[in-house]
C-alpha cells in the first residue's frame, strides 16, 4: 500500500485532476463546448466553403486582398473570448465581411433565422470571409457552436 503524506497526496490529485481535463479538451469533436488552454490549430489558406444561401466563406488570398487573404478595409468581427467583436456591425449590400476567430476553439457566424449566412466552423487562428445579404437589413447572428455568443449585422 502507498502512503502519501498531505502535500503529496494533493499535488498527485491535482496532477491526476489536470490530466484528465486536457485529456477531455483534447478530443476530437469538432465542437468543443469549452477553450482548452494551449491549444492551437491552423487550417490550409485555400479552403472554401459554399453555403446553402448562395453566399460563400472563404480563406482564399486573391487581387485587392492583404496578406491574410482579406479584402483591404474589409468589415471585420474579430472573436475573442467567446465574444464578437463589434457585438454590432453595420455593412453595404453584398459587401464582403472578414471574420477572425483569435480564440482557441471552432466558432461559427451563422445568421440566425433563415440562410442569410454562414461561416461554417472558423477554426482557432483561422480568418474567413462571407459575403453580406444582398438585401438591406437587420440580421441576427450566433455561434451555433457556442449559443450563448450573439450579435448583429445590419445591411444597409
Amino acid at each position: 500500500m502507498l502512503r502519501f503524506s498531505g502535500k503529496t497526496a494533493a499535488a498527485t490529485l491535482l496532477a491526476a485532476a489536470t490530466a484528465l481535463t486536457l485529456t477531455a479538451c483534447s478530443s476530437s469533436s469538432s465542437h468543443p463546448a469549452a477553450a482548452p488552454s494551449g491549444t492551437s490549430t491552423s487550417s490550409s489558406p485555400s479552403m472554401s466553403t459554399s453555403m446553402s444561401s448562395g453566399t460563400s466563406a472563404s480563406t482564399s488570398p486573391g487581387a485587392g486582398t492583404g496578406s491574410t487573404g482579406v479584402p483591404v478595409g474589409a468589415p471585420q468581427i474579430v472573436i475573442s473570448n467567446f465574444t464578437f467583436s463589434p457585438s454590432t456591425l453595420s455593412v453595404s449590400a453584398g459587401q464582403k465581411v472578414a471574420v477572425i476567430n483569435n480564440d482557441s476553439v471552432a466558432h461559427t457566424v451563422t445568421a440566425s433565422t433563415g440562410n442569410a449566412f454562414d461561416t461554417g466552423d472558423v477554426n482557432p487562428g483561422q480568418t474567413v470571409t462571407f459575403t453580406a445579404p444582398a438585401t438591406a437589413g437587420t440580421y441576427a447572428y450566433t455561434c451555433t457552436i457556442h449559443p450563448f455568443m450573439h450579435g448583429t449585422l445590419t445591411v444597409k
